[in-house]
């Protein structure tokens, strides 16, 4: 089943959420704010991403400003960048969609993207 963590107040995620129902596509709505993505979503989401560690992070979010991130995560190690993120949902990238089983793994939302990787669900 494809996890969908999203925040309400993020219209991108309301787009994202909106596209699954208007085509169907089943999935499970995980608050982001209150329940991050694990270690283990992380690390499969990082993966099919290419080790691109920025990708995963909410870049224009206040919190990623707040903790000085852009100049902290390039000499970050990935352990702990990866237990940061677990840590605070609001650092991650939204819309986060991952179906391990089916390697799915989605950040943010580009509709392109979605239909490619969701045909056929």
């Amino acid at each position: 089943m494809l996890k969908v963590f999203a925040y309400s107040g993020c219209s991108t995620c309301r787009n994202a959420l909106k596209w699954l129902k208007s085509h169907a596509i089943p999935f499970d709505e995980v608050a982001i704010r209150e329940v991050p993505p694990s270690l283990a979503e992380l690390k499969a989401m990082l993966a099919a991403h290419n080790g691109d560690l920025r990708r995963l992070f909410n870049v224009s979010g206040q919190d990623y400003r707040a903790l000085g991130l852009k100049d902290k995560l390039p000499v970050m190690t990935i352990d702990d960048a990866l237990k940061l993120l677990s840590e605070n949902g609001n650092l991650v990238k939204r819309p986060f969609a991952i179906d391990a089983s089916n390697k799915i793994c989605l950040v943010g939302f580009k509709e392109d993207e979605w239909r490619a990787a969701l045909a056929g669900r």
